[in-house]
């Protein structure tokens, strides 16, 4: 089983940015999409981006569109997602996750190993 650890949360001015890492561990994290998803204080986790197994077809969610990217390195066993003009909104914990599959999903259900997560807080 792929087991990962999140970091490069923080606190970051509005407008600002950060990028975050996912160091996985597990002979199958190649061929394996990866997702990242957060959660706010009082809401539901949500999808934030995900990466298929080759890197080539990335998704996001409409909130982060044209602000966040993800990507990945599978020499490294890592995936990022740099985060840029970050809002108030974005303020969460945010976790990296594991697809069940090679291709990108949006469902929590999709992805059956999580991390810890990492806070991230945008002051306004």
């Amino acid at each position: 089983q792929v087991q990962v650890v999140e970091s490069g949360g923080g606190l970051v001015q509005a407008g600002g940015s950060l990028r975050l890492s996912c160091a996985a561990s597990g002979r199958t994290f190649n061929i394996r999409a990866m997702g990242w998803f957060r959660q706010a204080p009082g809401k539901e986790r949500e999808f934030v981006a995900g990466i298929n197994w080759t890197g080539q077809t990335t998704m996001y969610a409409d909130s982060v569109k044209g602000r966040f990217t993800i990507s990945r390195d599978n020499a490294k066993n890592t995936v990022y997602l740099q985060m840029s003009s970050l809002k108030p909104e974005d303020t969460a914990v945010y976790y990296c996750a594991v697809g069940k599959a090679a291709g990108v999903a949006q469902v929590p259900v999709a992805y059956d190993s999580w991390g810890q997560g990492t806070q991230v807080t945008v002051s306004s």
